[in-house]
């Protein structure tokens, strides 16, 4: 009797165990892949932005680049995969840039000199008198 008892406690050990075991090593995988997923996530941003930002930049080269009377709507996307994100165009030095922002990237640009600045949704760039407009 006491040698089946043994037996017993000494499998739903072994049970538990290995089943603590097999629980740990899922752990490790899925932590793995989140870390894995994270990492495309903040790539695929890093791209979307840098795409965005040379759009912006070249919708402003063409501008410059155009005669007097040019005019022209593009569209900024109110959020990145569904996250806020800043834009702005700053003007220090010698050349004005484009700066955008996430919470985990961020891009800058040299750009073309314009008045003005972006916003989210829909902007109109122009030219007059030699000078480019951005949504003045």
């Amino acid at each position: 009797m006491i040698k089946s008892k043994h037996n017993k406690t000494q499998i739903g050990m072994e049970f538990f165990i290995i089943t603590a075991l097999l629980l740990f090593l899922f752990v490790i995988f899925f932590v793995a892949i989140e870390a894995h997923v994270s990492e495309r996530n903040r790539e695929k941003e890093e791209i979307f932005i840098k795409d965005l930002a040379l759009s912006i930049k070249d919708e402003i080269d063409l501008a410059t680049k155009a005669t007097d009377g040019y005019i022209r709507e593009f569209n900024v996307p109110e959020n990145i995969y569904g996250k806020d994100y800043g834009i702005t165009i700053i003007k220090e030095g010698e050349f004005p840039n484009i700066y955008i922002n996430t919470s985990r990237n961020a891009i800058s640009f040299p750009i073309a000199d314009v008045e003005g600045n972006i916003i989210k949704g829909t902007n109109t760039i122009r030219k007059e008198n030699g000078t480019v407009y951005l949504n003045e």
